[in-house]
């Protein structure tokens, strides 16, 4: 598999992508060091660039993020969402069997990884932080393709796919918001303690 083919085909042609993933033998490392550590750089690479080349708007004006301060916050994002990734597939691994599925942890991260896909990719946009609006969108296109995945690599009855999906997302959303404290705190702890000093 070519990176390049792999991002385009779960992009433009998900439903053929899905049974061709569902097919292909991954071990779970590979699934991140030869995809997920990849994509997952680009949010955080691109993110440290635009928020210290271009700023964060605020109304009427641009505040730059330090580089240092961009610098914690691209690392600390780039290894908790990877973090995540792992931790997002545990608990759809774990919830399979109420949901008439399997325990697979192999299956349950290449959903979890691959749908990913267009978020990290739309990640380049952070480059320019004011579109970052379209990273966003890109990661309800994610959920699009989390959906096709569970369906198809977990293979969940139809009449039990939907309360999946839910609770798992709920899982996601929640793993996210924690990390996204989390990277708050790590990140932006020096600028606090200095604007109120």
């Amino acid at each position: 598999m070519i990176l390049f083919e792999r991002v385009k085909n779960i992009i433009l042609n998900p439903s053929k992508e899905w049974e061709t993933i569902k097919l292909e033998t991954w071990t779970n490392a590979e699934l991140f060091t030869k995809y997920a550590i990849i994509l997952a750089a680009i949010p955080a690479v691109c993110g440290f660039i635009g928020y210290s080349l271009f700023g964060i708007s605020w109304g009427f004006g641009s505040f730059h993020v330090p580089v240092g301060i961009s610098l914690s916050w691209a690392i600390a994002t780039y290894v908790l969402t990877l973090v995540g990734v792992f931790i997002v597939a545990f608990i759809i691994d774990a919830l399979a069997p109420s949901f008439g599925s399997v325990k697979d942890m192999n299956a349950s991260l290449k959903v979890t990884v691959f749908s990913y896909t267009p978020a990290w990719v739309a990640g380049i946009f952070n480059l320019v932080p004011a579109l970052g609006i379209i990273a966003a969108l890109a990661g309800i296109y994610s959920l699009v393709l989390f959906y096709m995945g569970l369906e198809r690599v977990k293979n969940v009855p139809k009449d039990k796919m939907m309360g999946y999906f839910i609770v798992t997302l709920i899982v996601a959303i929640v793993v996210y918001f924690i990390i996204g404290l989390i990277v708050s705190a790590i990140a932006f702890s020096g600028l606090y303690t200095r604007t109120i000093l």
